[in-house]
C-alpha cells in the first residue's frame, strides 16, 4: 500500500514532512510574489523581468550544481538551503512591508533570483538523494506522493491561503514561508544516511563526466530537450495568467487563489493517476497523453472568456504535467548511475528549466508587442493560443522521436 511507505520508512516519513512544509510555503509566494509586483507597476515586461529572474539561476547554476550535489552531504545540503531561502524571504517580507512602488520591482527582481539560486541547490539535491531512502520498486509510488503533496500544500491550499492573507497585508504570506522553511530544514537534518563515497575528480573532470554521459543516451537528452520546450511555454502562459485573470477575468486575489486551487487538484490526480496509468497504458502512450492535455488546455483558455473555462484547462494542463513528472523523473533516477546522478540530473534540468526565464520573459514580451495593435485582451490570449500550437508540434515530435526504453539499462 502506498501509505505504508511513510510507515515504515522514517527517512521517507522526514523528507516527505519536509517537503509539504516548504511547498506551502511556497504555495503562498506562487501568488504572493506576482501580487505584490502587480501593486508595484502594470508593465507586463516588468513583471515577467521577476518572474524570469527567479529561473534564471537554472540557466546558469545547473550545472555546476549538479557536480556539488555529488560532492557533499545531500542531507546537509538540503537544509542550509533552506536556511538560506529563509532568509532570502524575509527579505522580501521587509520590501513588502514598506509602500511599493515601481522603482522596487528590480529590487523585487534581484532578491527572485537569489531565491531561485537556492533552489537550484535545494531541488536537485532533494530528487537525487531520494534513491538513497527508498528502494527503485517504490520510486513512482514515492514520486506519486511527493509531487501530489507538492501540488496540494503548494498549490490547492497555499494560494487561496494567500489570498486571503494579502486581504490582511501582503508581508503576511511571507513571514509564513520563512517559517515553514525553517521547520523543514530543521525535519530534513534528522535524516540519517549511512556513509556514501563523495566524487572526488576535479570540478571539471567531474562535470565533463556527467556531460558525457547526457550525450551518450540519446533518449535522455531528447527528453531533456522535449522538457525545455514545454517548460518554455509553460512558464510563457503563467508569467501572463495573473494578469489575464485581473484584466480579461476580472477576478480578485481570492478568486485566482481558488482557480489555482483546482489546478492543483488537476496535478494531484495526474501524481496519484501516474503509477496506474503507467501500467495499464505503458510509458510511451502517457507521454503523449500529457502532451495532448497541454494543446487542450492551453488553447481552451486562449479562446473563452468564462471564468469557470480557466479552472478546467488549468486542470487539464496540471493534470498531464503531473503525469509526465511521475514517470519521467522515475525512469531518470532508475536509468542513471547512483554516482552520477547529481551532474546528470542538474544537465537534465539545466535543458528543462533553463527555458524558463527565456519562456517568462517572452510571455510578458508578447503582450507588450501585441497590444497596442490589437488590444490588450486579444494580447493577453494570445500566449495561450501559441502555447497550445506549439504543443501540437512538439506532440508531433513525441511521436516520432521520443522513444523510452527500459529504464534498467
Amino acid at each position: 500500500m502506498p501509505s505504508a511507505l511513510i510507515l515504515r520508512n522514517r527517512n521517507y516519513r522526514l523528507l516527505f514532512s519536509a517537503g509539504a512544509l516548504t511547498n506551502l510555503g511556497d504555495g503562498l509566494i506562487v501568488l504572493a510574489l506576482p501580487w505584490l509586483a502587480t501593486l508595484m507597476t502594470r508593465d507586463p515586461v516588468a513583471i515577467g523581468a521577476v518572474a524570469a529572474a527567479g529561473r534564471v539561476p537554472w540557466l546558469l547554476f545547473a550545472l555546476p550544481a549538479g557536480v556539488i550535489i555529488d560532492r557533499s552531504d545531500q542531507r546537509k545540503l538540503i537544509a542550509r538551503a533552506d536556511l538560506l531561502r529563509a532568509a532570502i524571504v524575509f527579505a522580501i517580507l521587509l520590501l513588502a512591508l514598506n509602500v511599493p512602488t515601481a522603482s522596487a520591482i528590480w529590487l523585487l527582481a534581484g532578491l527572485a533570483f537569489l531565491l531561485g539560486s537556492a533552489e537550484v541547490l535545494r531541488d536537485n539535491a532533494a530528487q537525487t538523494i531520494l534513491p538513497s531512502i527508498v528502494d527503485k520498486k517504490d520510486l513512482e509510488v514515492a514520486n506519486g506522493q511527493l509531487w501530489s503533496t507538492e501540488q496540494l500544500t503548494g498549490q490547492f491550499i497555499g494560494p487561496p491561503l494567500a489570498g486571503m492573507l494579502i486581504a490582511t497585508g501582503i508581508a503576511v504570506p511571507f513571514g509564513i514561508d520563512v517559517a515553514m522553511l525553517v521547520i523543514a530544514a530543521g525535519l530534513v537534518w534528522l535524516i540519517t544516511l549511512p556513509p556514501q563515497l563523495r566524487e572526488s575528480q576535479g570540478f571539471k573532470d567531474a562535470l565533463l563526466q556527467g556531460i558525457a554521459f547526457m550525450r551518450g543516451d540519446k533518449d535522455l537528452l531528447r527528453l531533456a530537450i522535449v522538457l525545455g520546450i514545454a517548460n518554455f511555454i509553460a512558464t510563457a502562459t503563467i508569467t501572463v495568467q495573473v494578469l489575464f485573470a485581473q484584466d480579461v477575468l476580472g477576478l480578485s486575489a481570492a478568486s485566482y487563489g481558488l482557480i489555482l486551487s483546482v489546478a492543483a487538484c488537476g496535478a494531484i490526480t495526474g501524481s496519484l493517476l501516474a503509477p496506474r496509468l503507467t501500467k495499464m497504458f505503458g510509458v510511451q502512450m502517457c507521454l503523449y497523453l500529457s502532451i495532448a492535455a497541454w494543446v487542450i488546455g492551453y488553447g481552451s483558455i486562449g479562446v473563452s472568456s468564462h471564468p469557470v473555462v480557466m479552472p478546467i484547462a488549468l486542470f487539464t494542463v496540471m493534470a498531464g504535467s503531473m503525469l509526465w513528472n511521475v514517470i519521467t523523473v522515475s525512469w531518470r533516477q532508475r536509468r542513471i548511475p547512483s554516482a552520477l546522478l547529481g551532474r546528470v540530473n542538474s544537465i537534465y534540468r539545466f535543458f528543462g528549466w533553463g527555458s524558463m526565464p527565456l519562456g517568462a520573459l517572452a510571455g510578458g514580451a508578447v503582450v507588450a508587442l501585441l497590444e497596442n495593435d490589437i488590444g490588450r485582451e486579444t494580447a493577453l490570449r494570445a500566449p495561450f493560443v501559441l502555447a497550445s500550437g506549439a504543443c501540437v508540434l512538439l506532440l508531433i515530435y513525441a511521436v516520432f522521436k521520443l522513444r523510452l526504453g527500459d529504464a534498467d539499462a
